[in-house]
């Protein structure tokens, strides 16, 4: 068992280290994660992992994707892509879009993202930029390579989305594995990102962070919504995950566009 002693040095450390600040993350799942990372590697104690980290700098980078559960699905909640599709994107006045999706692990919701497009012919009007702070799910986003076992997990959502489609038609498949065709990834720029402690100098009509909120205690939460806020063009929407809470600062900056799949719009005027 990892005390709340024993975490805090280590963040600590990480932080003087590396420049990672994962003090405001909720600490249960930092300890999971720590768990996960000392029985991976064969560590009895905390002290092993803390000597490693320290060390080994590319033994952190890999770690980090211990530290962080990178979930991530094609079509996930189908019901939000079917209300992007049918109504979102169609009312968002300008067909030049850009999209951000914050927190994109291995790359699934963003070329879910560009097959919706696609269907609204908007594929190559619209500019999307993904990131992660894990450089090994940016590295599997950006191939777009994923195995087929994977691909057959996510057959029920694409059916919802598409009754009449075959993964086929946007996927090239292999022996073993599956890639997603060329014309998808053309319009994506990938790129590592801390969400907490790096700002973005661009506005967007969409964002993506779903899942991510989860990990982060309020003070937290509060400073990566007010980017998130800074980052929307005015009326701007913001998707969140289905087991993210909008916490009431949250209501301060964002309205509800739908409840039932956590789609937000940008408040232009905040209270006070």
């Amino acid at each position: 068992m990892i005390s709340d002693e024993e975490l805090t040095a280590l963040m600590q450390a990480i932080n003087n280290r590396y420049g990672l600040d994962f003090t405001n993350y909720e600490r249960s799942s930092l300890k999971r994660g720590i768990v996960r990372l000392m029985l991976k590697n064969n560590m009895d104690s905390i002290i092993e992992l803390w000597s490693l980290v320290l060390k080994d700098n590319e033994f952190f980078q890999n770690a980090i994707d211990d530290l962080l559960v990178n979930l991530t699905e094609l079509f996930r909640n189908p019901d939000v892509w079917i209300k992007l599709r049918g109504e979102i994107i169609p009312e968002i006045p300008n067909k030049s879009l850009k999209i951000w999706h914050a927190g994109c692990s291995t790359g699934e919701e963003v070329y879910t993202m560009n097959i919706v497009l696609e269907t609204l012919n908007l594929l190559n009007k619209t500019k999307l930029i993904a990131t992660d702070l894990s450089k090994t799910a940016l590295a599997k986003a950006t191939k777009g390579d994923y195995s087929l076992i994977t691909l057959k997990q996510y057959l029920v959502p694409f059916l919802k989305f598409f009754p009449n489609r075959e993964m086929s038609d946007y996927f090239d498949f292999h022996d073993k594995h599956a890639t997603i065709k060329t014309k998808y990834t053309k319009n994506v720029s990938f790129k590592r990102h801390n969400l907490v402690m790096e700002q973005m100098n661009d506005t967007y009509d969409i964002i993506f962070c779903r899942n991510v909120m989860i990990y982060f205690d309020d003070s937290l939460k509060r400073r990566v919504l007010d980017l998130l806020h800074s980052c929307l063009k005015p009326n701007g929407y913001l998707i969140i995950g289905y087991y993210d809470i909008m916490p009431d600062y949250g209501k301060t900056k964002f309205g509800i566009y739908d409840v039932r799949t956590r789609i937000y719009k940008k408040l232009n005027e905040t209270k006070q």
